[in-house]
């Protein structure tokens, strides 16, 4: 199992950046998708999740500025970010999990840097 993210980088506040995350060897339309992120001295947090049946939650730190999305025919999963604010500034990870039977499945992180 694979889950490849892509799309971090160095943006100004307000600016705007696209993660994405390709996911391989799961059957992807059968998981919940999430984006969590950790910034240095924090614990990680949920930014945004969507299940499989597009329903979306979102942390109330990021609601009206970040838009997660899933294209099942592509098995990867979006996050928009706009409006971005340096307290943004975290390593964010994919994250795709699903019950009957459980499995939970991470990716590497890609690191979102926002300068004010």
């Amino acid at each position: 199992v694979q889950l490849q993210a892509s799309g971090g980088g160095l943006v100004q506040a307000e600016g705007s950046l696209r993660l994405s995350c390709a996911a391989s060897g799961i059957v992807f339309r059968a998981y919940d998708m999430g984006w969590y992120r950790r910034a240095p001295g924090t614990q990680r947090e949920l930014v945004a999740r969507i299940g499989v049946s597009g329903g979306t939650y979102y942390a109330d730190s990021v609601k009206g500025r970040f838009a997660i999305s899933r294209d099942n025919a592509k098995n990867t999963v979006y996050l928009q970010m706009s409006s971005l604010k340096p307290e943004d500034t975290a390593a964010y990870y994919c994250n795709a999990e699903k019950s009957g039977p459980t499995a939970v499945y991470w990716g590497q992180g890609a690191q979102v840097t926002v300068s004010s």
